[in-house]
């Protein structure tokens, strides 16, 4: 079975706006890149050419991985969700059991993950320890420094 892309409609229409790009502007570009590298002279010494080259591989494989993605994609309607558990869509407060440090974590699809900002995926091991939990309920999430326990505190939207 192909692998689901869970995402906002607001990360589709992203994702499809830079799609457009790639085949489009960005194409016309690296075709310029590679004629103007060509005029350089013998291609088996001419640096510029495959650089143009393997920027032209590099967006072949990045339009590839878009229309994968889009064509698998699973627009999730928050509204839709439920408000009594974790799932995609849901802020997260959770206090780890020992330190006692609390943080937010909204859970998205892997496709808008942002680590840095608090913006975990559903398939990260924090987020599968949290998905379909419950407020009050206590989770193991493994780390690189060990097993941690999170209680969850609050679910919103």
């Amino acid at each position: 079975m192909k692998k689901e892309y869970k995402m906002s409609q607001a990360r589709y229409d992203e994702l499809k706006k830079e799609l457009h790009y790639l085949r489009t502007t960005r194409s016309d570009e690296v075709a310029e890149m590679i004629k103007v590298a060509r005029g350089f002279g013998d291609l088996s010494e001419n640096s510029e050419y495959d650089e143009a080259k393997n920027e032209q591989g590099m967006l072949y494989s990045r339009i590839s991985e878009l229309d994968d993605i889009l064509l698998h994609a699973v627009i999730l309607e928050e509204g839709d969700m439920p408000t009594d558990r974790v799932t995609i869509g849901a802020t997260v407060t959770v206090t780890a059991t020992k330190s006692g440090a609390s943080r937010s974590l909204k859970i998205v699809g892997s496709q808008e993950a942002d680590a840095m900002h608090g913006i975990i995926s559903e398939d990260s091991p924090f987020g599968k320890a949290l998905m379909n939990r419950r407020e009050g309920d206590l989770v193991m999430v493994s780390a690189p420094a060990g097993e941690m326990e999170y209680r969850i505190d609050r679910i919103e939207r």
